[in-house]
């Protein structure tokens, strides 16, 4: 069985866009306000961009840990 990448998938912009889209048409279609949906969809997209950065941040911390003092990698 193939591992799955959890970083990678929580970090897909695709992956976000159609949770996003998938919540806005279910609200849609059991009757909510299009401007309801249109919210929800904007804090979707806001908390996967927050998700998106803590986990880069973390990674780009994570790879500079072994390096001394003053180093700088090339990224």
């Amino acid at each position: 069985m193939k591992k799955i990448d959890w970083v990678r998938k929580l970090t897909s912009r695709k992956l976000w866009t159609a949770v996003a889209s998938f919540v806005s048409m279910m609200i849609v279609a059991t009757g909510g306000a299009e401007n309801t949906a249109t919210q929800v969809t904007a804090l979707i997209m806001a908390g996967a961009s927050v998700v998106a950065y803590i986990i880069g941040e973390g990674l780009t911390d994570s790879a500079n840990i072994g390096l001394e003092e003053g180093e700088v990698t090339e990224e």
